[in-house]
C-alpha cells in the first residue's frame, strides 16, 4: 500500500515538476522540454534525491539511537529496565531450521547481519546524498550557464551555501517529526495500531506491549 501510495506521488510530483519547470523556461525566454527529458533533468533528480535523502538519514539515526536510548512512557522506546527479545545475543540462541544463515555461518557475516537495519540505511542516505548532490550541481550549472555564468564541479557544488540549505531544510523537518512521534506516543493513543500502547494504558507505560 504504501509502494502504491509512493507510485502515484512521484508520478504526480514527475508532471507537476515538469509543468513548473516549463513555466519557469517559458519565463526566462528559453524553449520547453518534453516530460522524458525532465526526468533527466538535474531540477527533477535534486528534488526526488533531496528528500530521499533526509528520509534515510532519518530511519538509520532513529534505528541506531533506539538500540541504546530511551524515552519513558513512549511507545517507540524499549523499556528502561532488564532485557528485551531485540537485546538477545543470537551467539547464545539456539540454531533451529529457519534460524537466519548469517546466524549459522557466525563471525564477521554475523557482526554485519545484527548491524544490517542500520548499515542499509545508512548506505541508503550516502547515495541518495551523492546522487542530491549530482542533479543539483546539474540544476545548478544549467542556470549558471543560462544566466552568462560559468559551470563549477560537483566538488565546488557540495561547497556551496546552496546544496546545504537544501539538505538542512529537509533533516530538520525529519528529526522534528520523528521527535513528535516520540513524545506524542507518551500521552495519545491510536487504538488497533502497534505504534501505540493500549488505550487504557498509563502514560508513565513505556513500550507498545
Amino acid at each position: 500500500m504504501l509502494l502504491s501510495i509512493f507510485m502515484i506521488s512521484i508520478i504526480l510530483m514527475s508532471i507537476t515538476g515538469w509543468d513548473n519547470y516549463n513555466e519557469e523556461q517559458t519565463e526566462h525566454g528559453k524553449s520547453k522540454v518534453d516530460y522524458f527529458s525532465y526526468l533527466g533533468s538535474g531540477n527533477f533528480k535534486e528534488a526526488v534525491m533531496e528528500n530521499m535523502e533526509s528520509e534515510f538519514l532519518q530511519m538509520f539515526v532513529y534505528v541506531l539511537f533506539t538500540a541504546f536510548l530511551f524515552q519513558k512512557g513512549s511507545s517507540e522506546s524499549k523499556k528502561p529496565e532488564g532485557k528485551e527479545a531485540v537485546d538477545k545475543d543470537p551467539r547464545l540462541a539456539e540454531i533451529k531450521k529457519d534460524t537466519p544463515w548469517p546466524v549459522k555461518k557466525g563471525g564477521f557475516i554475523l557482526k554485519i547481519y545484527e548491524n544490517s537495519l542500520s548499515l542499509a540505511f545508512l548506505l541508503l542516505f550516502l547515495i541518495s546524498f551523492l546522487l542530491h548532490a549530482i542533479g543539483g550541481a546539474e540544476d545548478y550549472n544549467s542556470e549558471e550557464i543560462s544566466h552568462g555564468g560559468e559551470p563549477i564541479s560537483l566538488l565546488e557544488y557540495f561547497e556551496t551555501s546552496r546544496f546545504w540549505f537544501e539538505s538542512f531544510q529537509n533533516w530538520q523537518s525529519e528529526f522534528f517529526s520523528i521527535a513528535m512521534m516520540v513524545i506524542l506516543s507518551i500521552f495519545l493513543r491510536q487504538r488497533g495500531s502497534p505504534e501505540s500502547k493500549p488505550v487504557d494504558s498509563p502514560n508513565s507505560k513505556t513500550g507498545s506491549e
